[in-house]
């Protein structure tokens, strides 16, 4: 069958009822032998919320550590998400922007994609594993955590698809 590349944004991911739907729709197209990777935002707000919490502590902190911090949204869904699909007995994997190798330039906030390893992605596909990548960051030379700005979830989900070149690819507008 097809590999698809879905992208689900921050309304689409919003709340428990909603990851379940997105389960519900990964789980039935996994279930009629798609390949499936799932690239996903951070909840609606969360990472406006994570950004007010950056300025209390400091107005003009540090782009790498804002970076960090802001990072941790979509990690909150693709463990989600992942754990929702294991409940439909669907093998799943989670994965951050680094560990599946999207090395970008150190533009903290603004980064750039240079290149994407997407062996460990492939292997999971093979090993019939739904592949549930956080979207909206990567990795610099050093392994620091960098994003990509706002629509960084599209930009990763896209650039997934242009490394894997999958059938089809499909993004769920928030």
């Amino acid at each position: 069958m097809a590999l698809f590349v879905e992208k689900y944004g921050g309304t689409s991911v919003a709340d428990i009822e909603r990851i379940n739907a997105v389960a519900d729709n990964v789980a039935k197209s996994h279930r009629l032998g798609h390949r499936m990777v799932v690239v996903l935002s951070a909840m609606s707000g969360e990472t406006n919320r994570l950004l007010n919490l950056a300025n209390q502590i400091h107005p003009d902190a540090d782009a790498r550590e804002v970076d960090m911090l802001v990072s941790t949204g979509e990690q909150v869904t693709i463990s989600l998400l992942a754990m929702a699909l294991h409940q439909r007995g669907i093998d799943a994997r989670s994965y951050t922007g680094g560990q599946v190798n999207i090395l970008t330039d150190n533009v903290y906030g603004k980064a750039r994609i240079v290149d994407i390893d997407a062996q460990r992605i492939r292997e999971d596909l093979d090993a019939d594993k739904v592949v549930v990548v956080a979207g909206f960051q990567g990795k610099d030379a050093d392994g620091h955590i960098t994003t990509l700005g706002r629509g960084g979830s599209d930009t990763t989900a896209v650039a997934l698809a242009a490394a894997l070149r999958p059938f089809y690819y499909k993004f769920t507008l928030p």
